[in-house]
C-alpha cells in the first residue's frame, strides 16, 4: 500500500465523518421527504389508524388530499417486531437493502417507527405533494411478502 493510498481512504473516512451530522442513520438525508413534511401535532387533523401484523397492514390503502394533515395511530398487533415507514417505492426500497445489512436498525425519523409486538406509537404527516407514496415494513422479508400499503394523495 502506498502512503498516498493511505491518504487518500483517511480523508475519505474524514469527509464521511464530517458530513454525518447532516444524515440521518445510514446515510439518509432527511432535509425534505418525498412524501410531505412532518405535521405539527397542535394543528386539526384527521386520525387514520394502522394495524400492522404478521405480513399486512389494516388498511392497506389510504386517500388524502394535499395539503391534509393525518394523525396515524400505529399498532403493532403482530407477534414479531414490525415497522412503518412513509416514502416513495424507490427510496423504501434502498432502504429494505441497508436493513438486510443492519436488520436491528431503529428509525428516529419523523416519517416512520418500528414498533415491539402489541405497541403503538403515534406520527403527524402532512401530506404537501400530490403522488402515490408507500408505507412499508422493511424489516428483512417482511415487504417482500406483502407487508406494504399506499396513501394515493390527489
Amino acid at each position: 500500500m502506498t502512503k498516498n493510498t493511505v491518504l487518500v481512504g483517511i480523508a475519505i473516512i474524514a469527509i464521511a465523518h464530517v458530513a454525518a451530522p447532516a444524515f440521518g442513520h445510514e446515510g439518509h438525508h432527511h432535509a425534505s421527504f418525498s412524501a410531505g413534511e412532518p405535521g405539527d401535532a397542535s394543528k386539526p387533523s384527521r386520525t387514520i389508524e394502522i394495524e400492522m401484523s404478521e405480513m399486512k397492514f389494516s388498511p392497506s390503502q389510504i386517500d388524502v388530499k394535499r395539503g391534509e394533515q393525518i394523525r396515524f395511530v400505529i399498532r403493532n398487533e403482530g407477534t414479531e417486531d414490525h415497522e412503518f415507514l412513509l416514502a416513495t417505492t424507490k427510496e423504501n426500497l434502498a432502504h429494505a437493502e441497508v436493513m438486510k445489512k443492519h436488520p436491528h436498525m431503529e428509525h428516529d425519523d419523523p416519517n416512520g417507527v418500528r414498533l415491539s409486538p402489541y405497541k403503538s406509537a403515534e406520527l403527524v404527516w402532512k401530506f404537501t405533494k400530490a403522488g402515490t407514496f408507500e408505507y412499508a415494513c422493511l424489516i428483512p422479508k417482511h415487504r417482500d411478502y406483502g407487508m406494504l400499503g399506499h396513501v394515493v394523495v390527489r
